[in-house]
């Protein structure tokens, strides 16, 4: 009388709680053990999720970026196969700055992706069974990851991943005009605005026209100098265009100068010869065929102002447009008119 009916089924269960407790004290340090020195046979027995999920990575190898394979022409007769994001990644590392903003970035990915597909189109390198090269002159400029991550030091992981990332959010993303890959090309820094096709190559492109450009303060050697002697001068244009007509004071073997709308020298005479700003910028070496020259004490001095051919996407213009609050798309349909953004799937 008085005492609690006894049942026995409770105390069995509560019994064996008991029992797995103290296992469980035990157990624990065990557990954490092999963990700390890499053994995770015992943890994987019981799955975090035990939904299926795909992982960022199986998502990636996805992507268009992933399955098309690319033909790199690498060196004399040397022809590698990469995907497009590996060889992008290589091409956006060599061309612009991994300091600059990650829309410029993103910006330059698309350019680069773009103008691969126009330069494969174009079958350039066919003879070479390659789809495109790794010459700056020809294709694009291309660094390997090695060599890359030795040039940024202290800066390799971040800018590692700055990259990838910038190729990874654009993928299969291309710029088209009339549904077909646009000519995408760029240059380093501009003047107030870029230049038109036309002027420099002598087709026209709807999409490459003249368009405003900002430029940052900080675009290094944004204004540079090349002076040359009067024997330096004669010397390469006798070289280049035997029939140049260099008698006379020399203060007159360069004249005739005509400028574009955005400032850059159209056309000019060489001793007689007609050149284009262009052709006059590779004659001499100018990082830019917006130049002034002068003569004086038997010396030539080009005063130049920016960096490149001048059409397309300027890459300085593309960061300070970022640094405002552009985003990669915003900057591309600046710098290419009436292109049509697409992605490839």
């Amino acid at each position: 009388m008085g005492r609690w009916p006894i049942d026995r089924e409770a105390t069995r269960i509560f019994a064996a709680g008991v029992l797995m407790g103290v296992a469980t004290l035990f157990l624990f340090p065990l557990l954490a053990l092999g963990q700390a020195e890499g053994e995770q046979g015992l943890l994987e027995t019981l799955p975090a999720n035990p939904t299926p999920v795909v992982s960022q990575t199986a998502q990636a190898d996805q992507t268009w970026d992933n399955r098309q394979k690319v033909r790199v022409l690498v060196g004399e007769g040397k022809v590698e196969e990469m995907t497009m994001a590996d060889y992008l990644w290589r091409v956006v590392a060599a061309e612009m700055p991994a300091s600059f903003e990650p829309q410029a970035l993103r910006a330059q990915a698309v350019c680069a992706r773009t103008y691969s597909l126009w330069k494969m189109g174009a079958n350039a390198h066919k003879d070479q069974e390659a789809d495109i090269c790794a010459d700056s002159g020809c294709c694009q400029a291309y660094i390997d990851p090695q060599k890359a991550k030795e040039n940024w030091n202290d800066n390799a992981q971040s800018y590692t991943e700055k990259i990838t990332q910038a190729v990874s959010d654009t993928a299969g993303q291309v710029m088209t005009y009339d549904g077909k890959p646009i000519q995408a090309v760029f240059f380093s820094s501009s003047t107030a605005s870029t230049e038109d096709a036309q002027a420099v190559w002598g087709n026209s492109l709807p999409y490459l026209v003249s368009v405003s450009s900002p430029e940052g303060e900080e675009v290094p050697n944004y204004y540079s100098t090349v002076t040359l002697t009067r024997e330096e001068v004669e010397k390469k244009v006798k070289e280049a265009y035997p029939d140049a007509d260099l008698s006379g004071d020399p203060a007159g073997w360069l004249s005739g100068m005509t400028l574009t709308a955005s400032g850059r020298v159209g056309s000019m005479k060489v001793g007689g010869v007609e050149l284009s700003g262009g052709a006059v910028r590779t004659l001499f070496g100018l990082r830019s065929a917006c130049f002034q020259v002068t003569y004086q004490e038997n010396k030539f001095t080009f005063s130049v102002t920016g960096y490149g051919h001048g059409v397309g996407m300027s890459q300085y213009g593309a960061n300070a447009m970022a640094a405002q609050g552009s985003s990669w798309q915003d900057i591309l349909t600046h710098y290419y008119t009436g292109v049509t953004l697409e992605a490839k799937s």
